[in-house]
């Protein structure tokens, strides 16, 4: 599994990286005010953060109980994103509608469409990050050491 220094690590590069990408295309996409939609990206980020970190721990360690590695297929980099998205569309959407003063259905609107480009670009984040940082496994240690 995951160290909590690579836990740390994947959560920090995956909002920041997202935040820049996001932020100028929100604002364009719903022509709402930069700083506005600077502010939900943000504090949304850092409820990802948290999110990211909890959900992909108790993930690995369901995954490492029920079928004994943390290895993802496919179709489980599939479920995987799906479940984070939808537990963060059911987290953010009471603040954005707060905070833009907007009705919950155009906030629904808006997170859901937050949702799917995160959706998109967790899964190839993700690939991705497991290619740059693969898993160590215990034959790694070993062969290190010898």
């Amino acid at each position: 599994m995951r160290t909590v220094k690579d836990r740390i690590r994947h959560a920090i590069s995956f909002e920041i990286i997202g935040l820049v990408i996001i932020t100028p295309l929100a604002a364009w996409l719903f022509d709402m005010p930069l700083h506005n939609i600077g502010v939900v990206a943000l504090v949304s980020a850092t409820i990802a953060a948290g999110w990211n970190y909890l959900y992909n721990l108790i993930f690995d360690h369901v995954m490492k109980r029920i079928v004994g590695h943390v290895q993802k297929t496919l179709l489980l980099r599939v479920l995987h994103v799906m479940i984070f998205e939808g537990g963060l569309l059911v987290l953010l959407l009471p603040f954005i509608a707060w905070y833009l003063g907007i009705p919950m259905m155009q906030a629904f609107l808006m997170d859901a469409s937050f949702t799917l480009f995160f959706m998109g670009y967790a899964f190839a984040f993700n690939w991705a990050y497991d290619l740059v940082f693969p898993i160590k496994t215990r034959d790694d240690f070993v062969r290190t050491k010898a």
